[in-house]
């Protein structure tokens, strides 16, 4: 079965720990977080815990992250693991991506696969549950 699914989310855990200040003038900050979600949209529910990796700088930022999502998807129960970031920079167009990771659907998600995108607590996620 595919499905383009919306799912809002709420972010309820943004705990970050900034790495050591660089050396170097001028170079980018980055950090680790560890991160709590809470989705709520017609065709997702459920809670996700996670980990991402964070540069933010003068010119330019990026974050990529992985969130093990447990709940309902299409009325199917079970957990995936969803992997995604984006970056920005002057003169660089925006990039943002998530995607399922292969293989980490339980229960009756396994096999789920699927792309889209994370962007302003909106998750958009083209899927393929299999039958």
């Amino acid at each position: 079965m595919d499905l383009h699914l919306t799912a809002p989310f709420t972010l309820d855990t943004w705990d970050a720990v900034p790495d050591p200040e660089p050396a170097e003038p001028g170079a980018p900050a980055t950090g680790r977080v560890v991160l709590a979600k809470t989705y709520a949209g017609e065709d997702l529910t459920g809670s996700a815990v996670g980990h991402a990796l964070t540069t933010q700088g003068e010119h330019g930022a990026s974050y990529v992250a992985q969130e093990r999502i447990t709940g309902a998807l299409a009325g199917r129960r079970g957990s995936f693991v969803l992997e995604h970031g984006a970056a920005m920079g002057e003169g660089v167009a925006i990039t943002q991506w998530a995607r399922v990771v292969a293989g980490s659907g339980t229960a009756a998600l396994t096999g789920l696969s699927g792309t889209g995108t994370v962007a302003h607590e909106l998750l958009t996620l083209d899927v393929v549950l299999p039958d």
